[in-house]
């Protein structure tokens, strides 16, 4: 079918389904301006407790799905939030009237239905309806499950549709849900009290993420969208909680692909008088526990891969990585200019007046994370890359930092915090001119908190989503987010 006769066919079928509202409106039968339904069950419900609900009345309601009119007999599939049940119309149990209502009714109309559950002769339970309704009048055709709705970028845009017409998405956010859910049970049980912080930041965060901008009109100033939960949290712990987190949204101004959204959600936890040792015992506790309580196992599969989430996982410092799958020691390179000139050798991409510390992270991206697949803490991070992390005592290069890696994409993120304020003032300016070419931009009030005592504490930042594709084997972060960011239609 050319796309001209498909667009006349889409006009026509608008124009009757406009011409179907106008008579309801004229009958006086305005589906819209009802207010109020009661099911007393989901389809689900009733399929699963058919022994106790056989020949009980019941109603239900939800989208027309599917429609078979056969003279005085009909069937229909009514979709709701739990899943589809079939359900049976006769004239001589609907009169005349309604049952010539229902043959009127278009696919995509929701519905209510009164009825008796009952099995048919062909096996299937079902509900004979005894009185119907509509309830709201569906003006355009919904769109085939097999040619209409396959486009992944029409299903992210119109969402609403994607979770009608391929019933399995919406089982992602189920899941998702139960995993938010299970992540706030845990925390909660190991004492952590969870905060909200701003979203609007006066000062952009010295990271080197970039921030979405907006301005607030009554008091005439930019304000920065957080790019992450750390330095509020972490004043927290200042001021006396010893055990906080924050699931929140986080917003990065730059580029989009199955693993970055401009906006997502992370878990953010301080815990005081602990390090990154601790740490990498939660984070291990927190992700094999979600698994366990929603899916039942700490084996899941990733896009064909079986991967093992018990405890204990993989630990290898980023030194330690980069030799084992490079056959580079960076523990026997000294110089920056030795690391540049190890770069060039071995073919990877750097910039020209990159540290030591950049080089060896550089090798580790291009050569290491690919390498990744089960869960592995690479540690120990040089301190050119971890502005808030705490140094090593034995090797001033170095951090008490982790990253998690699962599938081959870093999961997490954490340290034992850096709470020296001279340390960390002097780490902030000199990202402050390398980055804006101005020492006073960075948040000062952070290290005046700083000034007034934080005591050892342990954090982790932790990808909800990420989380959520790992376990949902979902292969981009489009498709656990409900509403992902798109390029706006020409």
């Amino acid at each position: 079918m050319d796309e001209q006769h498909t667009e006349q066919d889409l006009n026509e079928i608008l124009k009757v389904r406009r011409d179907k509202l106008a008579a309801l409106r004229e009958a006086g039968a305005d589906p819209y301006l009802i207010t109020r339904f009661q099911p007393t069950h989901f389809s689900q419900d009733i399929l699963d407790d058919y022994e106790k609900l056989e020949g009980k009345q019941v109603t239900i309601a939800g989208r027309l799905v599917a429609k078979r009119v056969m003279g005085k007999a009909s069937f229909a599939h009514i979709q709701d939030s739990r899943g589809r049940i079939q359900v049976f119309l006769r004239i001589n149990t609907l009169g005349e009237d309604a049952y010539t209502d229902f043959k009127a009714w278009d696919i995509g109309d929701i519905i209510g239905v009164t009825g008796e559950v009952f099995t048919t002769r062909a096996g299937e339970i079902s509900v004979r309806a005894q009185e119907i309704i509509l309830l709201s009048k569906s003006l355009q055709p919904l769109p085939e499950k097999w040619h209409g709705l396959t486009d992944p970028d029409l299903r992210y845009r119109q969402r609403y549709l994607d979770l009608i017409v391929n019933p399995e998405v919406k089982e992602t956010f189920i899941i998702r849900s139960k995993i938010l859910k299970s992540i706030r049970k845990f925390m909660d049980k190991r004492g952590y009290l969870e905060v909200e912080t701003p979203v609007l930041h006066v000062e952009p965060n010295n990271a080197d993420s970039r921030p979405f901008v907006t301005h607030h009109n009554t008091l005439d100033v930019d304000m920065f969208l957080r790019i992450e939960l750390e330095l509020k949290l972490k004043r927290l712990i200042v001021g006396g909680f010893d055990r906080v987190y924050e699931i929140g949204r986080i917003f990065r101004n730059e580029g989009m692909s199955v693993k970055h959204n401009p906006e997502f959600t992370m878990i953010e936890m301080y815990q005081a008088y602990a390090d990154y040792h601790d740490m990498m015992e939660l984070a291990e506790e927190l992700i094999s526990h979600t698994a366990k309580k929603v899916l039942g196992t700490m084996r899941v599969t990733y896009q064909g891969e079986v991967i093992e989430l018990k405890p204990p996982w993989k630990r290898m410092t980023m030194v330690e990585a980069v030799r084992r799958y490079t056959g580079v020691d960076f523990d026997a390179i000294e110089t920056d200019e030795q690391a540049r000139a190890m770069a060039r050798n071995k073919g990877v991409e750097i910039e020209k007046d990159m540290t030591w510390g950049h080089v060896l992270n550089a090798f580790f991206e291009a050569r290491v994370e690919d390498q990744l697949v089960q869960p592995t803490f690479i540690y120990d991070y040089p301190i050119d890359i971890s502005p808030l992390a705490k140094r090593k005592k034995d090797d001033p290069r170095m951090t008490e930092r982790f990253e998690i890696f699962i599938t081959r994409r870093e999961m997490g993120n954490a340290f034992s915090e850096l709470n020296d304020p001279i340390d960390q003032r002097e780490r902030f300016v000199q990202q402050a001119l390398a980055k804006h070419k101005d020492a006073s931009r960075y948040d000062v009030d952070f290290v005046d908190a700083l000034e007034i005592g934080l005591p050892p504490t342990g954090g982790m930042g932790i990808g909800v989503d990420r989380v959520v594709m790992l376990l949902t084997d979902s292969r981009s972060i489009r498709d656990v987010i409900l509403f992902p960011t798109m390029k706006p239609k020409e």
